[in-house]
């Protein structure tokens, strides 16, 4: 019988990765979809080998935490809802998981688990490119910003009529001699 190929689309694990206590995990109701078994199984594992799960795998949700993710994807707070907090996985805890399961097909999608988890490093690392492109263009154009505002006020100053006789105005007489010289003299003088 011929082995059927895995068709997972990444989009599906990538929307799965959230960002809780500032760590990009996946949570167990996720993880039992992607690796085709029951929480109650990955629960049970995960006990059985709690020295392979350190926090930085595997945390537990807090209550407030498990509420908020409530709110956000809609579980069901009576019966037949989840009573406990699930677990948050991260991209180790979950290759992890996959290993203490030992099911084939956990051991296959934990290959596209890694890949999900690299591209949504290497999209957070390009944002965080243009982040800093859009800082060092916005202080560019801030110091030219000021250059700009210094020129309008420079042309606004320069636009005001001449200040009038006895507030410091410049006044020049010129003879007859210094015409028949050659001397020009602009018309108006700030």
């Amino acid at each position: 019988m011929a082995k059927r190929a895995l068709v997972i689309a990444p989009r599906q694990i990538q929307r799965a990765i959230l960002l809780v206590r500032r760590q990009k995990v996946i949570l167990d109701m996720d993880l039992v979809g992607l690796y085709g078994v029951a929480t109650k199984s990955v629960n049970r594992a995960v006990s059985r080998n709690r020295d392979r799960f350190p926090d930085d795998f595997m945390f537990q949700l807090s209550q407030d935490e498990f509420a908020s993710l409530r709110y956000q994807i809609g579980t069901s707070k009576n019966r037949g809802g989840r009573r406990y907090a699930p677990y948050a996985f991260t991209e180790h805890g979950a290759i992890m998981a996959a290993g203490v399961l030992n099911t084939p097909r956990a051991i296959e999608v934990s290959v596209f688990v890694v890949r999900a988890f690299v591209k949504l490093r290497e999209f957070i690392a390009s944002n965080k490119e243009l982040v800093r492109t859009f800082a060092e263009l916005e202080r560019q154009v801030g110091n030219h910003d000021e250059a700009i505002r210094s020129l309008v006020v420079t042309i606004h100053q320069l636009m005001e009529a001449p200040p009038e006789k006895g507030e410091g105005a410049f006044r020049f007489s010129w003879t007859g001699a210094d015409l028949k010289a050659g001397i020009e003299f602009p018309l108006f003088f700030a």
